[in-house]
């Protein structure tokens, strides 16, 4: 199971990164047809605009393979006794990926999170067994499996 869910969640971050290396492609070769044919202030406004948003887009692009990058490193084969990286961890209330932090996703009809370990849902649960509890918000959780 756990290695169906990284899978998704990879290819998620590569949809993503597929995506914004398109747009970028896209707003540069406008750029290039838009030199072309115009001139003046509103040319160096539209010029000025598609750069804010390329930039905007490659930053967007550096996080989604910053994410790959460390989603790559997990080893999904490795079963866990205590909550770490790369840990699959269902709760009395939800189920969770302790990752990076991304979309949640439908698994067998099961809801799963993917957390950071720093957010703080994931710093609780981090170096913690089965049968630990825990409340966040007033709302109480139970480690009940992990894997």
């Amino acid at each position: 199971m756990k290695q169906n869910i990284h899978q998704q969640y990879l290819q998620l971050v590569q949809d993503k990164i597929d995506v914004f290396q398109d747009m970028i492609s896209a707003l540069t070769e406008d750029s290039k047809n838009d030199a072309k044919g115009s001139a003046g202030d509103k040319h160096e406004t539209a010029l000025s605009m598609m750069h804010i948003e390329q930039e905007k887009l490659t930053h967007k692009l550096k996080e989604s393979i910053d994410q790959k990058s460390i989603l790559d490193k997990i080893d999904t084969s490795q079963i866990h006794n205590k909550v770490a990286i790369g840990s699959l961890v269902k709760t009395n209330n939800l189920t969770v990926y302790i990752s990076v932090a991304l979309p949640k996703i439908t698994f067998e009809a099961q809801n799963i999170f993917a957390i950071s370990p720093q957010s703080p849902l994931g710093s609780q649960l981090m170096g913690k067994q089965i049968d630990f509890e825990f409340e966040i918000n007033g709302t109480k959780y139970l480690i009940q499996e992990i894997s």
